[in-house]
């Protein structure tokens, strides 16, 4: 083709020269000619170029059908680019890995992910790299990996597993243990497991999986074979289901590999064979110095004692300790120290170190000793040294009583007999005070009577009168705690004394204090003093508020409930102070930061107090105690705390017995007394006090009666023997000598209808109970001049209307 053109090309110059006879002409023509000609050839060539770069690309069919002839020997190759993204791979790699893996981000667990990525860096620095052994995690089969650099611009990496048979996986795949052989081995107090090298769960027996999981048909396959397992401050190995209940196992590693292999395979290539095994199987397992079996039965058997019983090693360490004695240790839920010297105090380590160490390295001998212990300094307790041998590392065992609820008894007594003292001593100091408020209070009201208001005076003894009666209130309360106050109980329903008291106590809170109330319903009836009452109330609810007050913002809340209890929900409280019976409950609560741990055993004690220097008595508690136990309840305090355990407010509880009779009522207001006090008549006034008797004297006097005044029982007889004739004896309670009672029963001996007055600053229910003598008549002290005028004027009415009335 190329010939005829150039023939053609010749052919036409020659004519064009024959035409023309230009041999310059002739030559431009084959020269323009030859230059088109050329033109033409390199278009077609740049043309065709696309279309041989095409036909050049790799074939990757080619390439699989290559590769997978290698499929035939297990070997698992595939082929990468630069992006670590599969390009071609054989049957075997997808079968294995998926076609969703490319290496080398294989399923594998870190150590090996790291290793193949190392194994890629060094193909792509040196051309080629080889990894001798991979274990997988999907599985679980050991692979040699090597991996080279290919392609035009050694862009590729072709990697080739080859997989490692071992006789280690005909050994596994004969181990059968859910069937016959691992129940053998349970039987025999041994449980089975096989792990692979990393510690994960592959197969277990039935007894291994009812011990670690409670289900003898769990397979517990790709869980961590530590999980089921825990060990105690001595490195003894449990199930951790069963705890230190269970048995201590021995564990026995059995790798599962050939001895060859494993030189040849990494260390992490093989399984494991796990034997649990009971301590105590097996000949000679028993009670030796080489195993802990015996103090681990001992452990188990002594478990379950009230006794607290512990034991220690020669060296004085704990070995164990039962419930009882953490119990008595307070260390329940703590578990024991590493010595018993840890739970002395820090004056009693030496002896009790010494002490054990003697009953531990000496003979075996036994005796008592008395320790301190840090959970409770102020209580020694005896505890019991015994020397024990023939138990292994046993030397010592530990007796110690749990008295727990003992000292919380002994507390209480304590606590109650304190109480029962002070409140003696407490009766006693108002008695006598209330002797001294009554001539104080007696002189200013008969020196008011000489003065008028205007007077230079009369203020001065008006302020003389108002602090008296202030003092006297305090030793209302020294005897409301000391429950000799004189108390006038009605049947009566909480909710209304609640109501009558709400109030007052609006107006004491203020406007940053939310007042809640909140009524049961069938609440039952009460008998208590409904003015006491109110006046317990008012002392919580002024504490209440003082709490809140000082808590920061000021801002809170209290909150007086009533609640009905009966005798079955008593018995489910498990209190040792309330008796079973039917309550009605009222609860003062509120949200001022909670009482101190250590104030709330002292918190009824009266002249106890947490408020600043004279800003509190420390009777309104004492108070509210006293007059409560005199009504018959029980008062209790405590924390109300958050879901941390952290206290928020305080509560007090009051328990109120149900009266069982009739039905609530109040009491009716008395009719007013007739302003005529005197109505004539001979009084014998019997009074020790000397500043007493005068101002009875006077008063009496000044209202229109005749008075024979004597200091003391023996005088009031001499008078009546002597013949005197009285209308009515006016008489203290204790007197030294003879008192009141005796000479009033000598009297009534020989005048049996003759009228009495005691005078007394102890309580009118208690005196009336010790006393017992009929027609007896009652007025407490501190009194007034009014009020002692007033008292006897309403005895001698009373007497001459019973006259009367016997006469007609």
């Amino acid at each position: 083709m190329i010939a005829a053109l150039g023939g053609a090309v010749v052919v036409s110059a020659l004519v064009l020269l024959a035409i023309t006879s230009d041999w310059l002409l002739a030559l431009v023509f084959v020269l323009g000619i030859g230059l088109l000609l050329t033109g033409v050839f390199l278009f077609d060539r740049a043309r065709a170029a696309p279309e041989q770069v095409a036909l050049a690309a790799p074939d990757w069919s080619v390439t699989l059908a290559a590769i997978e002839g290698a499929a035939a020997e297990g070997e698992a190759i595939a082929i990468t680019d630069r992006a670590n993204r599969l390009v071609c791979a054989n049957s075997v790699f997808i079968e294995t890995f998926g076609v969703g893996s490319a290496p080398p981000s294989l399923p594998l667990d870190r150590p090996a992910l790291e290793a193949m990525t190392k194994l890629a860096r060094e193909a792509w620095r040196d051309g080629a790299g080889t990894l001798e052994s991979l274990e997988t995690v999907s599985t679980e089969e050991a692979w040699r990996v090597s991996v080279r650099r290919a392609g035009r611009a050694d862009d590729h990496l072709v990697w080739q597993f080859q997989g490692l048979a071992t006789e280690k996986d005909d050994t596994i795949s004969d181990l059968d243990l859910s069937g016959p052989f691992g129940r053998m081995l349970s039987r025999a107090g041994i449980e089975t497991a096989i792990t692979t090298a990393t510690g994960v769960v592959r197969s277990v027996s039935s007894g291994f999986a009812e011990r670690a999981a409670g289900d003898p048909t769990a397979t517990l396959a790709g869980q961590d074979f530590v999980s089921f397992l825990r060990s105690d401050d001595r490195d003894r190995i449990y199930f951790a289901r069963e705890g230190r209940g269970g048995t201590p196992q021995t564990l026995v590693d059995v790798p599962l590999q050939d001895p060859v292999t494993a030189r040849n395979a990494s260390s992490d290539a093989g399984a494991t064979l796990m034997l649990m095994i009971d301590s105590g199987v097996g000949i000679g397992s028993g009670w030796d110095g080489s195993s802990q079996a015996g103090v681990a039965q001992l452990d188990a058997l002594l478990g379950q004692l009230p006794l607290g019983l512990a034991m220690t090693d020669r060296d004085g360490r704990f070995l164990f300790g039962n419930d009882a004695f953490l119990r008595s240790v307070d260390r329940e839920g703590r578990g024991l120290p590493a010595f018993p010297t840890d739970l002395a105090v820090h004056e009693d380590k030496a002896a009790l170190s010494d002490a054990v160490r003697r009953h531990g390295r000496g003979p075996a001998t036994s005796g008592d000793m008395a320790v301190r212990l840090i959970s409770h300094p102020d209580e020694p307790v005896s505890i019991g040294l015994a020397g024990v041998r023939g138990l292994g590392e046993a030397a010592v065992l530990i007796s110690l009583a749990d008295s727990s609820e003992e000292n919380q008894l002994k507390r209480q007594v304590a606590q109650a007999t304190k109480m029962q003292a002070v409140g003696q001593l407490a009766g006693g100091v108002a008695h006598d005070f209330n002797n001294v408020l009554t001539a104080i209070i007696g002189t200013c009201d008969l020196m008011l009577l000489r003065h008028t208001p205007g007077d230079s005076d009369y203020d001065d003894i008006q302020q003389i009168r108002a602090n008296s009666n202030r003092a006297a209130s305090l030793t209302r309360q020294l005897l409301a705690f000391s429950r000799q106050q004189t108390l006038r109980p009605e049947i009566l329903q909480l909710p209304d004394v609640v109501s009558e008291v709400g109030p007052l106590i609006k107006r004491l809170l203020g406007e940053k204090i939310t007042y809640f109330v909140q009524h049961d319903r069938d609440l039952g009836p009460v008998r208590a003093d409904p003015q006491q009452l109110e006046q317990v109330i008012m002392n919580l609810a002024v504490n209440a508020r003082d709490a809140i007050q000082s808590n920061g913002t000021g801002a809170g809340r209290i909150s007086l409930l009533t609640r009905s209890i009966g005798a079955d929900e008593v018995v489910k409280l498990g209190s040792e102070i309330l008796p079973t019976a039917n309550y009605t409950v009222l609860i003062v609560q509120d949200t001022g930061g909670g009482i101190p741990q250590k104030v709330l055993p002292k918190l009824f004690e009266p002249f106890f107090t947490t408020k600043e220097q004279g800003k509190g008595t420390g009777l309104g508690l004492s108070t509210a105690y006293g007059i409560v136990k005199q009504s018959g309840g029980f008062i209790f305090a405590d924390n109300v705390t958050d879901s941390s355990d952290k206290p928020v407010g305080a509560r007090f509880t009051i328990y109120f017995p149900v009266h069982r009779g009739e039905a609530p009522k109040r009491r009716e207001t008395p009719a007013p007394v007739s302003s005529d006090w005197s109505v004539g008549g001979k009084i014998l006034l019997v009074e020790d006090e000397d500043m007493v008797r005068a101002v009875a004297e006077r008063a009496l006097v000044r209202a229109g009666y005749e008075v024979t005044a004597c200091p003391g029982g023996e005088e009031g007889l001499e008078a009546i023997e002597e013949g005197g004739e009285f209308d009515l004896i006016v008489s203290d309670v204790v007197m030294p000598g003879m008192d009141g009672p005796a000479m009033v029963r000598e009297i009534r001996k020989d005048l049996p209808d003759m009228p009495v007055l005691f005078m007394s600053g102890y309580a009118e229910e208690q005196l009336r109970k010790d006393i017992d003598i009929p027609d007896m008549h009652f007025i407490a002290k501190p009194f007034s001049v009014s009020a002692i005028v007033e008292k006897v004027g309403g005895v001698m009415r009373a007497v001459k209307q019973k006259a009367d009335v016997s006469d007609a």
